[in-house]
Order: C-alpha cells, then structure tokens, then sequence
C-alpha cells in the first residue's frame, strides 16, 4: 500500500490532537493535514519590534518593555487592575477588568514587564486593556524573529494552539511540485520579520491562483461530464409557443428573442442544458420560462420552477397560470404552508402527468413530491438556494434540463469564476414603456418632505413603498423597524390604507396582504426586503428605503426595480440616518447616479464582497480558503487561459491542484 501524502494525514497525526481537538477544527473544516496547511492567517501582530514609548499613538497595536511603576486596583464604574510601567521614554498604563489575585501577587514594582496590545485613551493617558504580558525576573531575550500570525478560530481554539499545530506542518516531507505551493503557504503562516504587506499579497494572490484555477478545471470537468450525459431531447412540435406570442399583449424585445432561441436550441439537443440567465430587474425573464415550459408541455413534459420566497413563487404561479392554462397546459403551486389535504391532489396531479408545470418553493425537492416526466428544472433566484437544494430537484428527474435564473446582475469577472461550467445569457435590454425611476438621497430629517409627496402621489390614485431593513425596533442596531413605522404611517396619513408585510407573518397573511396591494385595495405598503423579488405592481410609482446605508448596492437596486414599472413617472428615497459616513454618502451616490445593474453590482463586488454579493454565506455556496473575489476577480481572465492550457498540456499539474485544493464533498461535481 504507497504511502499516504501529508496533505491527506488526519490531523490527529499531529502532538496534542485528540478526538475533542479534532472536534473542534472539524467545525472549521480541517480534518486532513492539507486543510491546516491551507487555513491562512487573517493578520498579522508585529512582535518583532520594542517600540519606545514615546512613539505609542492610540489606535498602534504595538510590543512594549518596561519596569513596573506602581501596582494597584483601581475603582470606578468598574474595578480594574492597572500597572503603570515606564521606559527610557515614556510611560504607559496596563489596565485590567478580569483578573485572579494571584495574578496581581505575581507582579511587583521594579520588574521587567513585556506586553503586547492596541493602545488607547484612558482616563489619565495612554493605556492598553488586557494586553499578552509576561513578567521577567532576567534580562527578557530578544523579540521573535517573525510575523505573529492571527487565524480565523472558534470557541475554545486559542492563537497559541493554532500556531503550535501550524509550526508543526514542517515536520513532514511535503511533495515539491506545481500545484502544491508548501513553502508559500509557510511563508503566510511564518512570516519573516523583514517581510512587507506587498510580498504577504503578493503570496496570497500566488496561492489564490491555484485555488481558483483549480476551481475552474472542475467548473470545466463538470462542463466535460455534461457531455456524456442525456437528457429528453425536446424539439420543436406544435407551435403553441406561436400561440402565447399572439396571447401576450406586448412585443418581446430583441434581447428576449435571442434568449428564447438560444434556450429554446439547447432543449433541442440531448445534451442536458444548463444554462443562467441573466437579465436586470423588470428585463422579462419570466417570458423566457413560459417558452421553456411550453417546449416542455409540447412532448407532454414536464418543468418545475422553484422560487426562493412563497410570494415570488405566487407571482410566478399566477403569471403562469394566465399564459399557459389557456393553451391547456395545467400549472399547479405547492408551498411549504399548504396543508397536507391542499397538497395531496397537488402531487397527484404531479406524479400522474396531468400537470405539466409546477411552482414552488422548497417545498418541491421533498421527498414526498414525485413527478411523471419531469424534463427541465427551473431555478429562479437561484443564489438563494444551496447546492444540495439544487441537487434534491435535479435528482427528481432523469437528467432534467437546468435552467437557472437571476436577478441580480452579477459582474464578469464573477461569472466566470463561479458559472464557469455554465453557458450564459444575458437579457441586457428592458422592455419599452418601463419608466425611468429618479433616485433622491435625503436626511432623516426631511420626512415631512417625503410625507407630502407620498400624499400627493395617493390623491392621484397612484401607490407607494416604505421599505425597513428590522421588522422590529432593536437595542443594538439604530436603525427604524417596520413595525414602528407602519404604527407610525397610520397616524400621520389617515387617509390612507396602510398594509404591513415582513417574513415573520403568517404566509396566508402576506398573500393577503400582498393582494390587497396589488388590487389596491392598500395605497401604502409598509415592508422590509421580503419584497426584494417576485413584487409586480404597476400602479406603484414611489418607493422610500430607510436607512439604506444598511444594504448592499445590488439588494438596493433590486428593491427600487419594484417601482416604474405602470405609467406613472417613479421616484426613489433613500432616508439615511444622521451621522452617515463618507463611505456610506459614496455607496448611496452610486445608485443614486446609476440605474445600470451591472455597474451597480460591480461597485457592489468591491465594497462587500461576493458573499453579500451572491448571499453565498446564507446558502453554502462556493466559499474560497484564500482567493478573495473582490480583490482577486481581476485574475479570473488569466485564470481561464491557464486552466485551458494545463488541460491541454499538463494534466499531472491539474491532478497536483485537484489533490491540494478539491473539496472532499466531491459528489457536487455535476450540479
């Protein structure tokens, strides 16, 4: 039996790990010695340096030597243990809030005290609270030779055990070879002291190419395994696509035509489609389902479309409903709060054929639910779902068609770091009479303002949104709730139906209240980002957000594509709170300027992050050890060029980067 490589020893091979250590870095992610070796520091402390007390300045996370001064307990609000301590040039105060007597009796004035922390005012001057500190009774020796590496850790793992277990990585003869960067990766987790901030990025950007090159070669391995896959050929029959042409009641644009053909053309192959569209908010990628789910109904098929929220899979089922039942293609709805006798019939009809089109939530990948024929999986919103949600769906059919959709522009680079294994289009043009929406940004203090404007836009029978980013009113967050300002609303504008929507109501109760809306019934909605997505109703022309400062650009863009959507001229108000940064006035000017969702998402993608992004944390999608995509994302064109040239001419450095990087959950190769 050959010899196992390092990168793939349990980390109980190392001193000091036992089953509840090893517990504890499996909660991280960390089972193999090849996850420690790839579990980076976040930082760094420089302990390389004494730093003079007179040089200290608030804010300095700093090494500093001195002799104890005076000992003491000090007592105010909260008692503290403090030392002063000095050197040559200066002093400084060490204060406390936790601490035994035993540690007081340890220090005593006139000993060498070294300590490590971040400065700051105090009540007499400068001081450090809980810094690392050792006492020495001799001459101390000299700083460490190296960067202190601080890593990303859980409860109960210390910086001390997690640079005890990485020193110890050096032991064992790791492989020398392209795709197995070990002295790299040493270097970030042992610095030298001479080492700068560029060549640390300059080494994370070096490891950050492997990763996200060996990511690209299993988008592409995907892509490969795709080929050899067969999925219900579904070409062109009855024509009753034609049928919904003449039904709907509005031209497709051209960027809606050529997205149903190429559509249209991947369903007429055997080859499984899988394929993402992408279209800004109000471009019209619903019409491009029908078109998919009519091919689907012609050879008495079946399609499913899965929405993330019950009210976006309502809009899709009542949008669908009206186009496609006439054609007499039956479409059902099946959500999570039906009950069990509402659903019975629902999946009867599923399982038997009879309905050819099914809408729903995550209702749709549970077990209980079975389909007769199912050819073509319709994901909308589809970042909102996790892999394995997407998997359960897929797996209901034999190899099922994929269609993915979005809302959220995402930008170039990012599409080709994360959709690589996909082919991609784009509904870059919006369909004709949709409105301009004009974008103010005011200070809280001007609602009266946007009191009078909302009143004068209800006396022209036209409606309105108030978006709240807390459902209720927190102690820790300052920022206004829904339920606040919906009490709020019913007592300065008695003249209008006010409603209420947020994700913690009752489903039956959003869909009536959102019907209410719709049938305007209600002329203000109160509502937090529940109605991100899926929300069409026309006769809404203005939209106030409050404190937008507490949303990403892309969901901001998302909320205000609710509005402009009838024939009334639309307004957005963005209320920001007093105090509003520099940065947050800079964010709130980028959407104030632009209506371009690709621009906005770009902007979006280098203030957050592609976790916000893509709401990647809430679904466990993708997450990359070391390639960060806002600041690697410039690489990716760089990144495809290499993954194709080492398919084509060096498959032992692609089998070197699938051992060092692919995750062990490799049974999501062809999702």
């Amino acid at each position: 039996m050959p010899e196992r490589a390092p990168g793939e020893l349990p980390v109980t091979e190392l001193k000091g790990v036992g089953p509840g250590l090893a517990a504890k870095l499996a909660t991280l992610g960390i089972y193999r010695l090849g996850d420690l070796l790839l579990h980076l520091p976040l930082r760094y402390q420089d302990r390389t340096r004494i730093v003079p007390m007179h040089e200290l300045r608030p804010g300095d996370e700093c090494l500093v030597e001195g002799t104890v001064v005076a000992n003491r307990l000090a007592y105010g609000r909260r008692r503290s243990w403090t030392l002063l301590i000095e050197d040559d040039t200066g002093r400084v105060m060490l204060r406390f809030f936790h601490f035994s007597r035993q540690q007081q009796s340890n220090v005593y004035e006139g000993q060498t005290i070294r300590c490590f922390g971040e400065v700051r005012f105090g009540p007499t001057g400068l001081e450090m609270a809980h810094p690392e500190y050792r006492v020495h009774h001799a001459p101390p020796p000299p700083p460490e030779g190296r960067l202190t590496p601080v890593y990303p850790t859980t409860k109960g793992l210390g910086q001390n055990r997690w640079r005890t277990l990485s020193a110890q990585l050096r032991g064992y003869d790791w492989p020398q070879e392209e795709g197995t960067p070990f002295e790299t990766l040493m270097f970030l987790h042992e610095p030298p002291a001479s080492t700068t901030f560029d060549q640390i990025d300059a080494a994370r950007e070096r490891i950050a190419r492997d990763e996200l090159t060996t990511y690209y070669l299993i988008m592409r391995h995907r892509q490969l395994d795709r080929t050899h896959q067969r999925a219900i050929a579904l070409p062109r029959a009855q024509q009753l696509g034609r049928q919904l042409l003449k039904r709907l009641g509005f031209r497709l644009t051209g960027a809606q035509r050529r997205v149903v053909t190429e559509v249209l053309n991947d369903l007429d192959r055997s080859q499984p489609m899988l394929r993402l569209v992408q279209g800004d908010v109000g471009s019209g990628k619903t019409v491009v389902a029908a078109f998919a789910a009519i091919r689907c109904a012609e050879h008495n098929a079946q399609t499913a479309i899965m929405a993330p929220t019950e009210i976006l899979a309502e809009q899709h089922y009542l949008t669908m409903s009206e186009w496609l039942e006439p054609l007499g293609i039956r479409v059902v709805l099946l959500t999570g709060s039906q009950s069990a006798s509402a659903r019975k019939p629902l999946r009867a009809a599923m399982e038997s054929g009879e309905a050819l089109v099914a809408v729903g939530t995550h209702a749709l990948f549970q077990n209980t639910v079975q389909f007769h024929n199912l050819a073509l999986t319709i994901v909308d919103e589809q970042h909102r779902f996790g892999v394995h949600q997407r998997m359960s769906l897929r797996a209901k059919g034999s190899t099922p068609h994929q269609l993915v959709m979005t809302a959220t522009p995402i930008p170039r680079t990012l599409t080709m770091a994360l959709y690589a294994d996909m082919d991609v289009s784009i509904i870059d043009e919006l369909p004709a009479g949709r409105q301009p929406i004009e974008t103010r940004v005011l200070q809280d203090g001007r609602r009266d303002d946007v009191l009078r404007r909302i009143s004068a836009a209800i006396a022209r029978g036209e409606q309105a949104y108030w978006v709240c980013a807390l459902i209720e009113d927190s102690n820790t967050l300052p920022a206004r709730s829904a339920e606040t300002t919906y009490k709020w609303l019913i007592g300065v504008l008695p003249q209008a139906k006010v409603g209420l929507i947020h994700g913690r109501m009752p489903a039956d109760e959003k869909a009536r209240v959102m019907r209410e809306f719709k049938e305007h019934r209600c002329q203000l909605l109160v509502a937090t980002t529940v109605i991100e997505v899926g929300v069409d109703v026309p006769n809404a022309s203005l939209m106030v957000i409050e404190n937008p400062e507490r949303l990403g650009l892309a969901q901001l863009h998302q909320l205000r594509g609710r509005i402009g959507r009838g024939r009334a001229k639309s307004y957005c108000t963005l209320l920001y709170a007093e105090g509003l940064s520099e940065a947050g006035r800079a964010r709130l000017k980028v959407i104030r300027d632009s209506t371009d969702g690709f621009l906005i998402a770009e902007q979006d993608l280098k203030l957050r992050g592609p976790g916000e992004l893509l709401g990647a944390r809430q679904t466990g999608e993708q997450q990359f050890r070391v390639a960060d995509l806002r600041e690697h994302a410039h690489l990716m064109p760089e990144i495809v060029s290499r993954g194709d040239a080492l398919l084509r001419e060096a498959p032992e450095v692609c089998q070197a980067l699938l051992r060092t990087w692919a995750p062990a959950d490799t049974d999501h190769i062809s999702v």
